[in-house]
């Protein structure tokens, strides 16, 4: 049980102040709130997708009028700039747009081909899960927040949403923003706490789960939900890479290389975690990586014209993991080259060289401002050092040959490859994006964002079976040559395989001395002309 006394505080990490507090759900709130959306869904999912694409839309212009109060409480809470914060809202108003837009096309009712069933058609519809359980991570805690909660929406269900305790404050803001749309509100919940609460919601069994965080959170709520058989889908973590071939411009890789690495302190899930540079052209990237890095300077300012690169890590814990890191490999004979002093939660950009993965900075999410290089020979040496890892979300390849990219990028065990650039891929709001391995088993963005919160029912219809409908013919018994000729018929890939089983339907004099023999020999030769005839209508149409 969640004590109902217990309040999560609001502090600014880059000063260490608090400036307000929200009480943590109880285990009683969180009950109450799924019982309360299971008895809501239902009329929300009555609405046409197109009237819910309608009503969502009102989100969009709230949002857009609240933009400076949103990036004001993000640059609070979290300490990232608020032209960083700008960026998130930007992309939810992005996706949200898109979202609206299309969704009514990408949730109708979808038709399926007859095949031989003549006098039946058949479709498939959408419907939502219903209740839908959605926990949020604390780096992105508007745009990993809201499109999974719109897409929910948008699918007909109803939400239940667990913000993260790192960033509660613009959890409740989150929670006021949906209030400000009259229409909305009744159809989502917002649980604010820590764990425990997640927990709560975990236990309350949701129809379906989703979450966005860490591999290690991942695992613990992948196991709570398979206690219930809870349809659970996830967006974990990654450790991506970046290739730099012997054919790269060098000076372009390195320059947004770095901003790859320390963008948002390197606290996001698509950040430069680790470089493999050909050994050809490792010195000047390296030259050119320090000359970049210490363009970037670092401090705090809740001024919308902040000069600043970076600001703080987020939370302590944060900084333990970004030392770790550092310390492990330092001990085993890595250097660092630039940065890597901490003030307060503020770490500086660091760049280490000299680094393998026998230490954790080339191996484990480090979710910080470090750029670890390592030299290798050459591409196939990048490949194998990048696949090597247990995520798998986004890696970064230059090359000057765009050709050659390709060809190395698809040999990359990742969900996305960019080209010639880092971390741009995740902005379009209409690329999909997850990952691999541990990094996770859905994607977001388009289509897929708004899809996977619905599962296919599928139709079957037609009045009662009649005489002349030859699927029905082959119900009975003795009808395998009719079987085998329509089948050969339809679908054999040469002229063989489409006439011989006919021959074999209407060959044989001792099945054919009988009237009866004959008049099914003729009806199946019909009925294979037909299925012959259906077939080539099927080719021209596909």
């Amino acid at each position: 049980m969640v004590p109902q006394t217990d309040c999560i505080e609001f502090i600014n990490p880059a000063t260490g102040q608090k400036f307000g507090e929200v009480r943590s759900a109880t285990e009683a709130d969180v009950l109450r709130a799924r019982r309360e959306m299971a008895a809501a869904q239902p009329q929300w999912a009555a609405k046409s997708a197109k009237e819910r694409a309608r009503l969502v839309k009102k989100l969009q212009s709230v949002i857009l009028d609240a933009t400076d109060e949103i990036t004001a409480v993000v640059n609070q809470d979290h300490g990232k700039s608020r032209l960083d914060a700008l960026h998130e809202v930007f992309m939810t108003i992005e996706k949200i747009h898109h979202y609206c837009a299309h969704a009514p096309h990408w949730l109708a009712r979808e038709r399926v081909p007859r095949g031989l069933y003549f006098f039946k058609r058949f479709y498939a519809e959408r419907e939502p899960y219903g209740v839908v359980g959605i926990i949020g991570p604390w780096n992105y805690p508007i745009d990993l927040m809201i499109p999974p909660i719109v897409s929910a929406l948008l699918a007909g269900n109803a939400v239940l949403i667990k913000p993260s305790e790192v960033a509660a404050a613009t959890g409740v803001l989150l929670e006021d923003l949906f209030n400000r749309v009259p229409e909305l509100a009744p159809y989502v919940r917002f649980l604010h706490g820590d764990a425990r609460v997640g927990q709560a919601l975990v236990r309350s069994k949701p129809d379906l789960l989703f979450l966005t965080g860490s591999v290690k959170t991942g695992q613990i709520v992948a196991k709570m939900a398979a206690e219930d058989m809870t349809p659970f889908m996830y967006e974990l973590g990654g450790k991506d890479a970046m290739l730099v071939l012997e054919d790269a411009d060098v000076a372009a890789a390195a320059k947004w290389g770095v901003w790859g690495a320390f963008y948002s302190t390197g606290q996001a899930c698509v950040s430069v975690e680790r470089v493999y540079v050909n050994e050809k052209v490792y010195d000047a990237f390296v030259a050119a990586v320090l000359e970049e890095t210490a363009k970037f300077t670092v401090g705090y300012s809740n001024d919308i014209d902040n000069p600043n690169w970076m600001g703080p890590l987020t939370f302590q814990r944060q900084c333990d993991i970004v030392n770790t890191h550092l310390h492990d490999a330092l001990q085993k004979g890595a250097r660092v080259l630039m940065g890597g002093k901490q003030t307060g939660m503020f770490i500086e950009p660091t760049v280490l060289v000299d680094v393998d993965h026998t230490m954790k900075i080339m191996t484990e999410e480090t979710f910080g401002p470090t750029m670890p290089i390592m030299k290798v020979i050459d591409d196939q040496h990048a490949i194998q050092m990048a696949n090597h890892s247990d995520m798998g979300l986004s890696a970064y390849v230059w090359s000057r040959d765009l050709k050659h990219a390709e060809r190395v990028g698809r040999q990359l065990d990742v969900g996305v490859v960019n080209i010639n650039d880092t971390m741009s891929h995740y902005s379009v709001a209409r690329l999909p994006f997850g990952g691999a391995k541990l990094s996770g088993n859905t994607r977001t963005h388009g289509r897929g964002e708004v899809t996977q919160f619905t599962h296919q029912k599928a139709y079957s219809i037609s009045r009662p079976p009649n005489a002349i409908d030859p699927v029905i013919w082959i119900r009975h018994p003795g009808t395998y040559r009719l079987l085998k000729a329509m089948m050969g018929a339809t679908y054999g890939t040469n002229l063989k395989q489409r006439l011989e089983p006919v021959g074999e339907l209407v060959g044989g004099e001792e099945r054919l001395r009988s009237g009866a023999a004959r008049a099914a020999a003729g009806v199946g030769v019909m009925s294979a002309l037909a299925a012959m005839a259906l077939m080539l209508l099927r080719v021209r149409r596909h």
